[in-house]
C-alpha cells in the first residue's frame, strides 16, 4: 500500500462510514489471569453523527477509544478508518491514516509546555507536510474562533483550565479529521468551562460534519450525543 491508498475508496458506503469495529475484543494478561476488556464488539460511526460512550470506571472505555483510534491494537478483531483496516497497515501507514482523519482529545489537555498555543495547533499540520507559513495562518484562524485569538502566544501554564482544553479541541480539529475521538473531555473542568468546550465540539460538528465518539461520566453531555452506548463486562450495546 502507497501513500496515495491511504485515502478512502469513495463507494456510498464508504463516503459516509467514517469508523467501524467488527467482532473488537482486547484481552489482558498478567501471569495465569486472563482479563477480557472488550467482547465482540461491533461498532459504527457515520459523518456528521455524535456519539456517547459511558460505563462505570474501569469499564475498558479508554481501551476502547484507543483501539479503536489506533493507538492499542486488538486481541481479535478488526477497527476500519475511512474503508482501511488498520491491522493490514504498518505503523508508518497507521500514523499517516491517523493524522489525516482522526483527531484525538483527552481530559487532560496534553498541551507541549514549551511551546505556546499556537505552536501547539500548528503542529500537526508541520507534522503532515504543511508549510510553516501555512500551518500558522489555519492555526491562528482556529484559535481565533475557539475565542483564543489574544492568547496565541501564552504558553500552556499560562492558560487557565478552560482555555487550555479549548486549545486541545483546536488542535484535534486543525486537520479537519472525518471523526474526532474524546476521552472525557470536559472531565477535567467546572461546569462552565465544560459547557463552553461542548458547546464548540457541537459548533464545529455542525458547521464541518465531524463526527465524535466521546466517553464520558457526564450524563448531561451523554443526553446531547445523537445516541448513547453502554460498556458493559466488555459488551458495548447501545441504550434505547
Amino acid at each position: 500500500m502507497n501513500e496515495g491508498e491511504v485515502a478512502a475508496v469513495e463507494t456510498t458506503d464508504q463516503a459516509t462510514m467514517v469508523l467501524e469495529s467488527r467482532q473488537l475484543a482486547k484481552v489482558f494478561r498478567q501471569g495465569s489471569e486472563r482479563l477480557e476488556v472488550l467482547r465482540k464488539v461491533d461498532f459504527q460511526i457515520r459523518r456528521g453523527e455524535r456519539l456517547a460512550i459511558v460505563g462505570s470506571s474501569g469499564s475498558g472505555k479508554s481501551t476502547l477509544l484507543h483501539v479503536l483510534g489506533g493507538l492499542d491494537t486488538p486481541s481479535s478483531g478488526s477497527v476500519w478508518v475511512a474503508g482501511q483496516e488498520l491491522s493490514r497497515m504498518s505503523d508508518t501507514q497507521r500514523g499517516r491514516l491517523r493524522n489525516r482523519w482522526l483527531g484525538f482529545i483527552y481530559q487532560f489537555h496534553h498541551l507541549l509546555p514549551e511551546f505556546t498555543a499556537l505552536e501547539n495547533v500548528a503542529m500537526p499540520l508541520l507534522i503532515r507536510g504543511e508549510t510553516p507559513v501555512e500551518s500558522t495562518r489555519r492555526a491562528t484562524g482556529l484559535l481565533e474562533r475557539v475565542g483564543l485569538g489574544q492568547r496565541l502566544r501564552h504558553k500552556p501554564g499560562e492558560l487557565s483550565g478552560g482555555e487550555r482544553q479549548r486549545a486541545a479541541v483546536a488542535r484535534a480539529l486543525i486537520t479537519e479529521p472525518a471523526c474526532v475521538l474524546a476521552d472525557e473531555p470536559t472531565g477535567n473542568l467546572d461546569r462552565h468551562s465544560a459547557e463552553q468546550v461542548f458547546e464548540l465540539m457541537l459548533e464545529l460538528n455542525r458547521d464541518l460534519g465531524t463526527s465524535f465518539v466521546v466517553v464520558t461520566h457526564d450524563p448531561l453531555l451523554a443526553a446531547r450525543m445523537d445516541a448513547v452506548w453502554r460498556l458493559t463486562d466488555g459488551v458495548l450495546m447501545q441504550e434505547q
